[in-house]
């Protein structure tokens, strides 16, 4: 980091304020995360599992419902029960079903997986709620006409919520097409430096992909479908924050 810092002064880029600071949030961060976690795995309880994810699912809910809107009213419960519906779903069939840890507690494997699964689900709610709600409030006269003809709020924006859900799936899909060819992910990169078989760490990456897609397909499913409903009132008449 400091060569490129140093690099970005030599450009003047006019950042070097802003890695210096990346930098050291970075190592704070991850320092202070290490030490809780490490406090958490010693303990081996579930109830300060769980208290670690609910906090990481609080923030990724705060994260999402800032970059979606925050003018959006009682749009926090709609992105914070949307991420826990699907990460609740995705962890409780990967724990018990195939990976079958003797608690289904164990900090070894719920955190670092909730983690991943978390920080994959914030960025496909921000995409899919992002762009529905662009669409919405650029495209308010064509909604209104078909309102006007009878059809539904949920008729008036399908398209639109059809074409926000396939947004944020686009990251989703790109990584796994690309996967082993062009990139190598972080938990079979992980694995592998910490000497584990390679195909051992394939399937534990496979794993974690295909679990990572279903999280941010039902993500966006329930996301794309609460916000559009911030849009309406009891009388089906768009309301536009």
């Amino acid at each position: 980091m400091g060569i490129a810092i140093a690099l970005s002064s030599w450009q003047k880029l006019a950042m070097s304020g802003q890695l210096l600071f990346a930098t050291g949030r970075s190592l704070l961060q991850l320092m202070i995360v290490g030490y809780i976690l490490e406090f958490i795995f010693a303990l081996d309880n579930s109830w300060g599992v769980l208290g670690i994810l609910l906090i990481m699912l609080t923030i990724a809910a705060i994260v999402a419902r800032n970059r979606i809107g925050k003018k959006i009213r009682g749009l926090f419960p709609v992105v914070w029960g949307s991420l826990f519906a699907s990460a609740a779903l995705t962890l409780s069939y990967t724990i018990i079903l195939i990976i079958q840890p003797s608690h289904w507690y164990e900090p070894q494997y719920l955190i670092p997986l909730g983690g991943m699964i978390l920080g994959n689900a914030l960025n496909s709610a921000s995409l899919s709620g992002e762009r529905l709600v662009s669409r919405i409030k650029s495209s308010s006269l064509e909604i209104e006409t078909h309102l006007s003809l009878g059809a539904t709020p949920k008729q008036a924006i399908a398209g639109y919520r059809t074409e926000a859900i396939r947004t944020g799936l686009i990251p989703t899909i790109n990584s796994m097409m690309v996967v082993g060819m062009v990139s190598l992910p972080g938990m079979f990169t992980g694995q592998v430096l910490a000497g584990s078989e390679p195909l051992n760490a394939a399937s534990y990456q496979i794993l974690i992909l295909f679990a990572i897609a279903l999280t941010n397909l039902t993500t966006t499913l329930l996301v794309t479908e609460g916000v559009y409903r911030r849009f309406f009132n009891q009388d089906s008449q768009l309301i536009l924050p």
